[in-house]
């Protein structure tokens, strides 16, 4: 009675008005199956078992996290393509890491040689020290002309094998490899030298 109109005309008229107490159409689906009842039975016991602080959630996350990293340290290690990081699956990425692994490659032994070169450039003779300068020259040289040699070869080999498939960044990521020692290779090399592809 004492009630401003304008607020009973801001309903709209057209409004339904569901009451709480209808019995729900026993016919209406409800947008998922029903769980079975163990299923059921082990989510709740799970959620309620953990604990809610944000103490043990930053613990939770940090096993999760190692539990992980250890997975991709063992697929690292043995080539298990599930769990590899991003960067290296797929069969393009092996593709490349087994087309350089299976040959000999002159950046793999750079690192010897450098640290050869050094010791012939602190030795204080002229000649040595010439020497040592002109091998850094050669062993670039060599570097370059074998890095554009795989380059060239491992993108006509990827063309033929993969033809449909999404091969950019494939070269790049085969000549970083080349630049490591055979050894200290992530993931680990699958395939002897000389094996053909």
């Amino acid at each position: 009675m004492f009630r401003s109109r304008a607020k009973e005309e801001k309903a709209p008229a057209d409004a339904v008005v569901t009451d709480s107490k209808q019995p729900r159409d026993p016919q209406a689906k409800k947008g998922r199956p029903t769980p079975k009842r163990s299923a059921a039975q082990t989510q709740r016991r799970s959620v309620a078992n953990t604990s809610t602080s944000r103490k043990d959630a930053a613990k939770r996350q940090r096993d999760e996290r190692r539990a992980q990293m250890e997975r991709q340290r063992q697929a690292l290690a043995g080539g298990d393509e599930r769990y590899l990081p991003v960067r290296d699956k797929g069969p393009v990425r092996k593709f490349a890491r087994d087309f350089i692994d299976a040959r000999f490659n002159v950046a793999e032994f750079f690192l010897p040689m450098a640290v050869v070169i050094l010791v012939l450039s602190m030795v204080r003779v002229g000649s040595l020290q010439t020497i040592a300068l002109l091998l850094w020259l050669i062993v670039i040289v060599l570097i370059v002309l074998d890095s554009l040699t795989t380059s060239f070869r491992l993108r006509k080999r990827l063309a033929e094998r993969f033809p449909d498939q999404n091969l950019r960044g494939a070269v790049a990521y085969a000549l970083m490899r080349s630049l490591q020692m055979r050894r200290l290779r992530l993931p680990k090399p699958q395939v002897k030298r000389g094996a053909a592809l």
